[in-house]
């Protein structure tokens, strides 16, 4: 073919054709034509191994300008793009050269740099023993597009995998990176597995490193951690993430996965977080499979697990107020009313709060964080305060934690309707009470009947809502027990002798 080299390959194939076929057909079969035939046979070597061409087949069109000018801007700056250069010959020589040049000179500086140009960073293939390294990242995967409840999911995925064979575990996180994601996603990979790896490699995580320090320290929470493990902590350096490739690549068929299986089921959306914690556990499981027979080998050298893992929260002291809430690192958190004036040693958890009082756990809520725009968070249960507010409704309207308070926000907008078209105190007590009947149970049936009301444009009324939701039980029978006398017993004792 016009334009083509003929190959050694192609030669000895037409070199063993030509021992049984004619010339014409041993050419067809190997490719090339009549004449390259015969200028085969008449040659007395390889194409290989023949007169490398030194000459040009047209004039070179840079020549007056390559070693002068272009050469010299190189060596000034090598970063310089071939665009740029030709911009400048232009300005420097008008009209010598269009840009159909561009393509000739992009070809010229690009074999300059192989020959004369600085060196460039080599990248070292690294062989994994099996049971030597863990690694792990966080990857944010908004992009998903995951909506809880009709709410966009906002969250980060962490994954901890094995160099060797690939095994990986993930944890779903909707905060940031800090240490209890990371001591409560490392901890739930390492008892899935079911033994511990020599090293544990991160990236820069400020959860595990002060990188603010002069010298890159582990904290000392991540290093009680990985001491209690037996793992050796290590790092790639900063900004360098392809040091880490082996998680950094993972993370990405992740999502994909994630992403093609969101595709196949139809919907982004769930409705409680426990259920698309499910669905990704799935798909990890699926992508695990892959990788069974390497980890029957890599299982078998890993350390044991200690006998129980560390702990996965943070203990902080806080004081119930006479408002029957408490503050913990920027959040208001609601609790029962006995607990007022107590102090609590709060366990904060990646996921969840627990107060503790006198080693009994009496409360559990979920972490709340601050939303956007705020400077406190709030994480307000109505539950906890429905009872005081049956005693005080009238404080409802001016409640400072009101609007915190609304389960739903059907409930918010049955607030609205009724505080604007209802005098103040028979709206309260309205809203008190519909409060009052959610937390009995009724809370999502309650939702419903609002909101259908709300499209009927009328207002709740709350005896028809807790005789329809809540009757009262009907009348209980009046049974009479009547207890036999003693005598009957000695009388059936006689019959049996």
């Amino acid at each position: 073919m016009p334009g083509k080299r003929i190959t050694d390959h192609q030669v000895h194939k037409y070199q063993q054709h030509r021992n049984k076929l004619s010339q014409t057909a041993s050419a067809a079969k190997s490719g090339i034509s009549e004449r390259s035939a015969r200028r085969i046979e008449a040659a007395p070597s390889l194409p290989s191994q023949g007169p490398s061409r030194h000459w040009r087949t047209r004039e070179d069109p840079l020549s007056a300008v390559w070693d002068s000018e272009v050469v010299a801007l190189l060596q000034t700056d090598a970063r310089l793009n071939a665009v740029t250069l030709l911009e400048e010959l232009q300005r420097r020589h008008p009209g010598q050269w269009d840009d159909s040049v561009l393509r000739t000179l992009q070809r010229r500086i690009r074999l300059w740099r192989a020959k004369y140009g600085d060196e460039r960073e080599v990248y070292f293939a690294q062989e994994h023993p099996p049971g030597r390294q863990g690694i792990s990242d966080f990857t944010v995967a908004d992009e998903l597009g995951v909506q809880i409840a009709g709410v966009a999911f906002t969250h980060r995925l962490y994954q901890f995998a094995l160099a060797y064979s690939g095994w990986r575990h993930v944890t779903v996180i909707d905060a940031g990176e800090s240490f209890l994601a990371l001591s409560t996603g490392l901890q739930a990979a390492l008892w899935a597995l079911g033994g511990v790896p020599e090293e544990h490699r991160t990236d820069s995580l400020s959860a595990a490193f002060n990188n603010l320090a002069e010298q890159e320290e582990l904290t000392r929470r991540y290093a009680d951690l990985c001491r209690h493990y037996g793992l050796r902590a290590t790092r790639c350096n900063p900004g360098q993430s392809n040091e880490n490739g082996s998680i950094e690549s993972r993370n990405n068929t992740l999502k994909k996965a994630l992403e093609q299986a969101l595709l196949l089921r139809g919907s982004r959306g769930f409705g409680a977080r426990p259920d698309y914690e499910a669905f990704v556990h799935t798909i990890v499981q699926r992508m695990n499979t892959r990788a069974l027979k390497r980890l029957v080998t890599e299982r078998a050298l890993l350390k044991p697990l200690p006998v129980r893992r560390t702990a996965e929260f943070e203990e902080i002291p806080a004081r119930v107020s006479k408002y029957a809430v408490f503050t913990l690192k920027g959040v208001l958190y609601s609790v029962p009313s006995q607990l007022i004036g107590h102090r609590l040693m709060v366990r904060q958890y990646a996921q969840h709060v627990e107060g503790w009082l006198g080693g009994q756990c009496v409360v559990s809520l979920p972490r709340a964080r601050p939303l956007e725009g705020q400077r406190v968070g709030r994480c307000i249960d109505y539950r906890h305060l429905v009872g005081a507010l049956k005693r005080k409704p009238g404080a409802f309207a001016r409640w400072v934690l009101r609007d915190a308070s609304f389960p739903r926000a059907v409930y918010r907008q049955t607030w609205e309707r009724l505080s604007a078209q209802r005098p103040e105190r028979e709206a309260c007590q309205t809203m008190v009470g519909l409060l009052a009947l959610a937390a009995d149970g009724h809370e999502a049936q309650l939702a419903q009947e609002l909101e259908q009301l709300i499209e009927l444009d009328q207002l709740p009324d709350l005896n028809a809502l807790t005789q329809l939701l809540a009757p009262p039980m009907g009348d209980v029978p009046q049974v009479v027990v009547t207890l036999p006398t003693l005598a009957s017993y000695d009388d059936l004792f006689e019959v049996a002798l």
